[in-house]
């Protein structure tokens, strides 16, 4: 049982998510916070709530130019002989600088190397879960009722299948008080996106949602497919590109095109949907990178298979200059909820605004308990060479 869990259960339909779990309903507000105006906030997948330190540059590793220490660029793996697998592209591999100044836990920047992997061209769709449930009959964690035995002393009443999804308010509200726009609603999953009266006709080529981790692993094991890192999604974000802070280089909108689904307008009541996508967009409809990847910044957070540390790349520095195909922390910390364990989320999604989260920022990273689905949430996979 998981803390996130049980507050889902006690609390349904008012529920406080912080960094991308649940948070007690009694849990004090930011002291200091200024009435008179909205606060910048970061957040991890669209739930966290912790404040975003923007602008704070790490000084523990100084940038330079990527090289394997001769001054020349490292050489990157070539692309393996025969045909591609199927909706896969091929990331070279190599080395890169890895992390942002704009987030405390994506600080210091830190250098990376990385063996090359397909990895999906999108992100995996409706109609694909659908085909896996199929031939499986699987059933998510969203589309389970919690057992008895696992919350002792919750009401039977609130022992219900569903899952947590963006209801935004109509009209404009404090970005500390996140329970004006997250509801837990009884009978939301994959199947029906936004609750039980939803569903996902005409939706097959958009992301699948409300994915729990264990899901995930259920879908890879079938295709024979893995989860990436967190540095392999974070490397093939940047689709060669060294310290920019977006998949596709230095500005947010180049020649004022859309490069991402995104949130503009006032978060969380009004999005203008000038990028013509209020909530998910079918998935490839917007520009791909270098990579030839879709969606690696905006769309829907996408699952990692790393545990969150909010300290992790502080003490990776510390055991040497290149870290190597690295696999994350090997275990989980996050000050925001001691003891609830997350896995890493990375690219942000249709929620990210620079309002309250820009963690679209290549380097931005977001986290989640392993066990929570949400409606902006979804996952792509990697297959190593061999294969």
């Amino acid at each position: 049982m998981t803390q996130g869990r049980w507050l889902l259960l006690v609390a349904i339909g008012s529920v406080l998510l912080i960094g991308g779990g649940l948070y007690s309903l009694t849990a004090a507000k930011p002291s200091g916070t200024d009435v008179g105006r909205e606060t910048k906030m970061s957040c991890d997948m669209g739930i966290s709530a912790a404040k975003a330190a923007r602008g704070v540059t790490s000084t523990a590793m100084q940038p330079q130019a990527a090289n394997n220490g001769t001054g020349q660029p490292a050489a990157k793996p070539s692309r393996p002989s025969g045909s591609a697998p199927e909706g896969m592209a091929w990331i070279p591999g190599g080395e890169f600088w890895m992390g942002a100044d704009e987030f405390p836990d994506a600080q210091p920047w830190h250098r990376v190397s990385l063996d090359g992997f397909w990895m999906d061209k999108t992100e995996v769709t409706n109609g694909q879960f659908a085909q896996f449930v199929k031939a499986t009959k699987y059933v998510t964690v969203a589309e389970r009722a919690p057992r008895a035995e696992d919350f002792p002393g919750a009401p039977p009443e609130n022992l219900v299948a569903g899952s947590v999804v963006f209801s935004p308010p109509d009209h404009p509200v404090k970005l500390h008080d996140h329970f004006q726009w997250w509801s837990y609603v009884k009978g939301a999953n994959w199947r029906h996106p936004e609750g039980p009266q939803s569903s996902i006709k005409n939706r097959g080529k958009y992301p699948v949602v409300h994915i729990a981790y264990e899901d995930v692993l259920a879908y890879a094991k079938w295709v024979g497919k893995r989860v990436p890192t967190e540095a392999e999604f974070e490397f093939a974000t940047r689709g060669g590109l060294q310290r920019k802070p977006y998949a596709w280089g230095d500005e947010l909108k180049p020649g004022g095109k859309f490069m991402a689904n995104t949130f503009q307008g006032h978060f969380p009541d009004k999005n203008t949907t000038e990028d013509r996508y209020a909530g998910a967009a079918p998935v490839g409809s917007f520009p791909p990178n270098n990579y030839g990847l879709y969606d690696m910044a905006g769309n829907v957070w996408e699952w990692t298979s790393d545990w969150y540390r909010h300290d992790y790349y502080q003490t990776l520095v510390t055991q040497g200059p290149l870290a190597r195909n690295p696999q994350g922390p090997a275990d989980s910390v996050d000050p925001s909820e001691p003891g609830v364990k997350k896995k890493v989320h990375k690219g942000g999604s249709y929620l990210c605004t620079d309002q309250y989260c820009a963690r679209y920022i290549a380097g931005g990273r977001g986290k989640g308990e392993p066990d929570t689905g949400t409606n902006h949430l979804g996952f792509r996979l990697v297959r190593p060479p061999s294969r």
